[in-house]
């Protein structure tokens, strides 16, 4: 196993998370954003986007392992595979002097809910921060291995 394993799966973790607190800030930043997108001839409102990732292993020597039966169950981080938008419907509100109410004075409202936004936010920096923690903990090990040979 390499030295910086285990930095380099904190950091694609690190990395990821980041993506991810700033997908949903900017679903905070447009929680009353009625004209997201030009879609058929009309705007939509914006869609709550959120970020998939998958565990990362595709180097030769993962393949490898696990075709020798010699793995030894660590993976090689996270990466993120796309950015989705979310299907929910969305909401509606009646505000019949909004520019853009229809005929019976709704207005249709992004499908982002604040409270589950911020829940995925603290969950998010939790996840940061734990992944700081192991990133400083490997390197303070590195950094004990090397005074060693002194």
């Amino acid at each position: 196993m390499s030295m910086f394993k285990t930095m380099n799966i904190s950091a694609s973790a690190l990395t990821s998370q980041r993506l991810r607190m700033d997908v949903i800030s900017s679903n905070m930043a447009n929680v009353d954003t009625t004209r997201g997108e030009y879609r058929n001839g009309q705007w939509e409102p914006y869609r709550r986007k959120m970020v998939e990732t998958t565990p990362r292993a595709n180097s030769f020597q993962s393949y490898l392992q696990k075709a020798s039966g010699t793995s030894n169950g660590i993976g090689d981080g996270v990466k993120v595979t796309r950015i989705t938008e979310d299907e929910t419907p969305f909401r509606l509100a009646f505000d019949p002097e909004h520019p853009d109410a229809d005929e019976e004075g709704y207005v249709r409202l992004p499908n982002v809910d604040p409270l589950k936004e911020m829940v995925d936010l603290m969950s998010a920096t939790r996840s940061y921060e734990a992944n700081v923690t192991v990133f400083n903990a490997s390197k303070g090990l590195m950094m004990k291995t090397l005074e060693l040979g002194k």
